[in-house]
């Protein structure tokens, strides 16, 4: 079986239940690894919540880790800031229409995913097309999309959901259908990025050259956007409204620390966003803490020591 065999099986393994399996006492006691990482893999094995949200992490993180390169270089973290919290109302609106109702899961975020590209195409247009500048219009539709959510979650009846999952995320809730969604979206983000990475890169370092040599670098300005949007919503259920934009910024901001090669950067960004998912949940699973804001925490922890290394490095070698 070759690896592109493996991939769709897997996700289907973590998708639908298969029976469970445990790992003898002995065999965990006599483990070479440590007992809680054993325990952890005996967990992974036996229950599918932990398999869905495993599988769900890496997916949001790959694809955050490749969106991320590309807003570290157009310098578009508070664009993504603005459209994660605008996700807010988004929810919001979808819970005020569905809440309660056969297969309200779904509706809310498709909801969700329809007024989060609304803001994002908003944000260029009036940017663009009018004297507001893109932090004024990031600030107004903010600021808005928190207002109407506010608003919509207090009209919404019959939705017994806490919304501090929405602000904070519960990957461990991730449920089947959900996980069928962020695969899917995932895929949406990351086929441009890929058929379309010549074009992005020439917008993304020189976007003058890129308008003079005819790379339509508008359409590729709301293309980003879009992903970006739609990445947000994939990240809800694992960030959390609140701390999304950290999954965005710090893997490609680590890579651009380490590199100024663009291919190396998107593989840094990957590995880094990657390992300090898996290690995250780690930690998370050992500690009981929360997991989005373990893996933000531990992706700080790693920017904060290449960027002092880099700095006595540099010093170093003056």
């Amino acid at each position: 079986m070759n690896a592109t065999d493996f991939v769709p099986q897997a996700f289907l393994w973590v998708a639908f239940e298969p029976p469970s399996i445990n790992v003898a006492p002995d065999i965990m006691m006599t483990s070479p690894a440590p007992f809680f990482l054993t325990e952890m893999l005996n967990d992974f094995a036996a229950y599918e919540f932990w398999r869905r949200a495993v599988v769900g992490a890496v997916i949001i993180s790959a694809v955050c880790s490749l969106l991320s390169v590309y807003v570290v270089l157009k310098r578009m973290a508070f664009v993504g800031q603005g459209i994660s919290h605008s996700a807010f109302g988004g929810f919001a609106l979808g819970v005020l229409l569905f809440g309660g109702s056969v297969g309200a899961e779904s509706r809310i975020y498709a909801v969700a995913l329809i007024f989060c590209v609304a803001v994002a195409v908003l944000i260029g247009v009036i940017t663009r097309h009018s004297r507001v500048s893109e932090d004024s219009a990031i600030g107004i539709f903010f600021a808005a999309s928190m207002a109407l959510g506010i608003i919509f979650f207090k009209m919404s009846k019959g939705y017994n959901q806490d919304v501090t999952s929405f602000l904070f995320g519960s990957i461990l809730a991730l449920t089947r259908a959900e996980l069928w969604f962020v695969g899917g979206l995932a895929m949406a983000v990351a086929l441009p990025l890929l058929l379309l990475q010549k074009e992005l890169l020439y917008y993304t370092f020189d976007e003058g050259m890129a308008a003079v040599s005819g790379v339509p670098v508008a359409a590729l300005h709301y293309l980003l956007l879009i992903l970006l949007a739609i990445t947000v919503v994939v990240s809800v259920r694992m960030a959390g409204i609140v701390l999304i934009s950290a999954f965005l910024i710090l893997p490609g901001a680590i890579a651009n620390l380490l590199t100024l090669r663009f291919h190396r950067m998107v593989a840094l960004s990957l590995a880094t966003g990657l390992l300090t998912t898996l290690g995250g949940i780690a930690i998370s699973w050992r500690t009981d803490w929360p997991t989005g804001a373990t893996i933000v925490l531990l992706q700080f922890i790693v920017f904060s020591a290449v960027f002092v290394l880099r700095k006595l490095q540099g010093t170093l070698e003056a």
